[in-house]
């Protein structure tokens, strides 16, 4: 069962993260930005000149790795999700640069025996010269198999803000991004090299008919979603980005992006995957420049 102090005041240290401009344009290429390589505002992603990072590659620089599987924490990492994602640029993200990350666990709450756990895990990001904080992060994980653990101790954290339910009417904007058969094996070069998107066997063992996507890849996708519709490709007008996972991708399948405008410098968003009839992605937040 979760031992809360042990996973509360975790130390993860500074994790120092150095990338180049090939970084950058792997990460967009992994989140299939390029598929029109002659547009020139996807270009701006995968290629040198007038190169730009994708604010959502915020979310794979300073990872700490599946620290889960420690036997210390002791959760039952088999179990866990990935519920929730955001970040927050405090300025431009720089196409290549050494960073250092500072992780937190910040808070652990128990539902309650059968209902699971919620750990939110919160990233700085701060230039390592100057110290200038650059980004934010946020992850929201689900620890199904960890309900009940205040039992023990008899602490637990107050959950963590809901985002914002999606409206009830026909969105303002629809966009159809489409995926790759071989997308999960390029995008796990940024960095998420668990096996459950690459190897058959695992993804069949964990009750899935083949690999899926990572759920970080459609985060991603969110992002071109928004830069391609709204923005013109401009990365400095994603200020901020916020998604909850509610279903798996899988590689080849086409993703329609829904957005609604909800005053003049945010947007509500969601994800379908239609040929399944389903939700992948929920109660999104944009906030723009």
């Amino acid at each position: 069962m979760l031992d809360y102090q042990s996973v509360k005041n975790w130390d993860f240290g500074d994790i120092t993260h150095s990338y180049t401009q090939r970084d950058t344009m792997l990460y967009a290429l992994g989140i299939g930005i390029g598929a029109q390589p002659v547009d020139a505002g996807q270009l701006q992603f995968v290629f040198e000149q007038n190169l730009q990072a994708v604010p959502t590659m915020v979310s794979v620089l300073g990872s700490p790795g599946f620290w889960w599987r420690d036997p210390r924490t002791g959760a039952d990492w088999v179990k866990l999700v990935h519920g929730e994602q955001s970040v927050r640029l405090l300025k431009p993200l720089p196409v290549a640069g050494q960073l250092v990350a500072r992780n937190k666990v910040v808070s652990i709450t128990d539902k309650g025996p059968g209902k699971g756990a919620v750990a939110v895990i919160t990233r700085e990001l701060r230039d390592q010269d100057s110290g200038e904080l650059i980004a934010e992060g946020r992850n929201v994980t689900f620890l199904r198999g960890d309900g009940g653990f205040s039992a023990k101790g008899g602490q637990s954290d107050a959950g963590p803000e809901p985002l914002p339910a999606t409206p009830d009417r026909a969105p303002d904007i629809e966009v159809e991004l489409e995926t790759l058969e071989r997308q999960a094996l390029i995008y796990r070069l940024s960095g998420d090299y668990n096996v459950l998107h690459a190897d058959p066997a695992v993804a069949q063992a964990a009750g899935f008919t083949r690999p899926i996507l990572h759920g970080l890849c459609t985060y991603g996708m969110a992002a071109h979603a928004v830069l391609k519709a709204v923005c013109g490709y401009d990365a400095t007008r994603i200020r901020a980005l916020s998604v909850r996972f509610t279903a798996p991708v899988y590689p080849g399948e086409t993703l329609r992006f829904q957005l609604w405008h909800r005053d003049s410098a945010s947007l509500q968003l969601r994800a379908r995957v239609d040929s399944r009839d389903v939700v992948v992605l929920n109660n999104g937040l944009v906030e723009l420049a």
